[in-house]
């Protein structure tokens, strides 16, 4: 036998040990260091299947929309493919074909949408899918402490209520959206953007995260490559509306996919210290559409890519550019391009808290005002909870969450540019698809 010091394997008892002994002396730095992620988001995820199902047992549900989506995909199941002829209790069908199709068989599931228990329940796992999604988007970034994953989870009374007591569509378009944001960050491009556009057949909202992805395609394919992607996701649109273009084209596109749609005041979250008669103007909605676009188009050119280079360099392939490729924040893009929407949005109504809720740790954390204390962050996490918990919504809710919109995009703005941040280097964007 041999007479050196045989070494000790990972997964040796003493090895363990040793992994337990500095967590242990670690402790009380558990919840802010970073490489603790996994340990913190484990416990919160299993800790929020008994907060599932405590509220769906505890907690009474409340009916707005499911019994519309269920008369909905019961006219189609009967047999009507015209979108104008589609309508439930709260109006007609607005939504993309994917919704139909998902919830016609959570119809058939929850036995014609009579067992709301078992939607309910259906719903928690959405939840959880969704919570993991998003736990693993943080775990690869590491650009949070992990005691905010507790924000994240356990402490919206809001985000239950979305997923398990209103049953809205919302959560399965974003649960689809954190996916295709996964995919992304593996390097599954073609498979992400297939997925992308399957979360917006589901809602129309997920068309905020387009132009950051826009880009991110641009930056790392160059323009021919990236046409066939987005042919996909064209293709993927026309194949599940296929149905209901045949029958009335017009009808699908005008209700499916209604940019001009007007909402009603009295649900509004983010402007009701408006008059009504403004909230409804349509130049008030021009104006806000051109703030929008004016503001994405100064992070493309200023924030998203490198000072130096140009936009229309992106269209030329990755070997042909006058400078390296280099890795880009993916995740900050994706996210900051749908948080840029919901600044200037119309109006939010509550279901819509979804859209951003679980990437605002995120930007918070991704700013540029390092004196931005821990506490602060979590000061306006809190408040724009407060906003949307709020109703109906007051003058104070929507003028706190405006504020707090205009802090996180001002830290947003005031981040060093892509050269000069090297806490993302983390994330991963490889050179090639994977699935191409």
């Amino acid at each position: 036998m041999a007479g050196g010091v045989r070494k000790k394997s990972p997964g040796s008892p003493s090895a363990l040990w040793g992994k337990l002994h500095t967590l242990w002396q670690d402790k009380h730095m558990v919840l802010f260091k970073t490489e603790y992620t996994l340990l913190v988001v484990s416990v919160l995820w299993f800790l929020e299947i008994g907060i599932n199902v405590w509220v769906i047992q505890k907690v009474a549900y409340t009916e707005i929309d499911w019994k519309a989506y269920m008369d909905e995909v019961e006219g189609v199941i009967n047999g009507t493919y015209d979108y104008t002829e589609l309508k439930g209790d709260t109006g007609p069908l607005v939504y993309p074909a994917g919704f139909v199709y998902i919830f016609t068989a959570l119809y058939y599931i929850t036995s014609r949408g009579v067992n709301i228990r078992l939607a309910q329940y259906i719903f928690a796992a959405f939840y959880l899918i969704t919570l993991l999604l998003v736990f693993r988007i943080y775990y690869r970034t590491k650009k949070v402490p992990p005691y905010v994953f507790f924000f994240v989870c356990c402490a919206s009374y809001r985000i239950h209520s979305i997923f398990v007591l209103r049953l809205f569509n919302d959560p399965v378009a974003m649960m689809l959206l954190f996916a295709a944001v996964n995919l992304f960050m593996d390097g599954y491009w073609t498979l992400g953007c297939g997925l992308y556009s399957l979360a917006v057949s589901v809602k129309m909202n997920v068309l905020l995260f387009a132009p950051g992805l826009l880009l991110l395609l641009l930056s790392e394919f160059g323009l021919i490559r990236t046409i066939p992607k987005l042919s996909l996701c064209a293709v993927i649109q026309l194949l599940l509306g296929l149905p209901f273009l045949l029958e009335n084209p017009m009808g699908y596109m005008s209700l499916a996919f209604d940019l001009g749609r007007q909402f009603m005041f009295k649900w509004t979250v983010n402007w009701r210290f408006l008059p009504e008669w403004l909230f409804l103007n349509r130049y008030f909605h021009f104006l806000l559409l051109a703030v929008h676009l004016l503001t994405l188009l100064l992070f493309a050119l200023r924030r998203w890519k490198r000072p130096e280079e140009s936009l229309f360099e992106l269209l030329k392939e990755p070997s042909k550019r006058k400078t390296p490729a280099q890795k880009i924040p993916m995740v900050l893009i994706l996210f900051s391009s749908n948080f840029i929407g919901m600044c200037f949005s119309r109006s939010l109504h509550y279901q819509f808290y979804v859209w951003y809720f679980h990437t605002l740790p995120f930007l918070l954390w991704s700013g540029g005002v390092k004196k931005l204390a821990h506490l602060l962050r979590v000061l306006i996490l809190g408040l724009i909870e407060l906003s949307w918990n709020t109703y109906p919504s007051t003058n104070s809710s929507s003028a706190a969450l405006h504020v707090c919109h205009l802090i996180i995009l001002l830290c947003l703005w005031l981040a060093p540019p892509l050269p000069s941040a090297p806490a993302e280097t983390q994330e991963h964007t490889p050179v090639k698809d994977k699935r191409q």
